[in-house]
């Protein structure tokens, strides 16, 4: 699977010069010991764009290509999750003239990528409050879900208009429903009940979170997930992030050891 993956390594300018930098990191990845799990926070668009004199929508536009370098490279590996965060729910606070390049970017890239995506067997999943969304975003949304529904590869978690705040303030209020209405007791109330009550229920927490452009902080995403995540820290603008990145994250990873509060 890792020697497929060399094979179908290709590019040019400074893709070409990356190229035998991914085949030396490949030769070290240990196919037994990648994650499950990859979490991913796609943040730098609107750096990336103003250190270029450019709108910030462009920054978003080239964010996209990232994305679809990181979704064709976990899929590659094998690797079962992997969770995006692509627009939260404190993004509505930003000009109203990017909020709507971004839900148009969501359904461009829905639109585009979605037969290759049905091809390779990935299924797209949504978490977060997407009831909200706009119609055309929802439309497009539901459409991707619909059709790659009984897809047994890799699962794409998009997290739109989402909060880790709002997913555990959702789950305290439906497991509140269920004590109320005599479906729960609240003597059962554990660890897994509220995990069961999460967006990702029954998906495995993520094994490791990827964080480019240089941020050190969660910004409310995955709080209750997060708890025995590694992280692996970027300095890295997300339009420029590429599988080389992802590559050594996955590297620098396997040699990390996991003690979940154990020695």
């Amino acid at each position: 699977m890792l020697r497929s993956l060399v094979n179908r390594i290709r590019g040019n300018g400074k893709k070409d010069e990356w190229r035998t930098k991914e085949k030396e990191v490949l030769a070290r990845l240990d196919e037994s010991k990648l994650p499950v799990h990859v979490a991913i926070i796609m943040d730098g668009n609107g750096r990336w764009a103003t250190k270029r004199g450019l709108p910030r929508g462009m920054g978003h536009r080239a964010g996209v290509e990232s994305l679809r370098e990181m979704v064709t490279t976990c899929s590659q590996l094998k690797i079962k999750y992997l969770t995006v965060y692509a627009f939260s729910t404190e993004n509505w606070k930003r000009p109203q003239e990017e909020v709507s390049i971004l839900m148009d970017l969501l359904v461009e890239y829905l639109e585009q990528e979605l037969e290759e995506l049905h091809q390779e067997k990935v299924r797209i999943n949504a978490l977060g409050k997407i009831e909200q969304l706009p119609t055309a975003p929802l439309e497009a949304l539901k459409r991707a879900m619909d059709k790659t529904c009984q897809n047994d590869g890799l699962v794409l978690n998009l997290c739109l208009n989402y909060g880790g705040r709002h997913e555990i303030t959702d789950a305290i209020k439906e497991i509140a429903r269920k004590v109320a209405g005599g479906e729960l007791s609240w003597e059962a109330i554990d660890e897994r009940v509220v995990a069961n009550h999460l967006y990702t229920a029954g998906m495995p927490d993520p094994d490791i979170l990827v964080r480019p452009a240089g941020e050190l902080r969660i910004s409310n995403y995955l709080l209750w997930q997060l708890a025995y995540t590694e992280f692996w820290l970027s300095p890295v603008l997300w339009p420029d992030f590429r599988r080389i990145h992802l590559l050594n994250a996955l590297v620098d990873y396997q040699k990390r050891h996991r003690r979940f509060g154990g020695l």
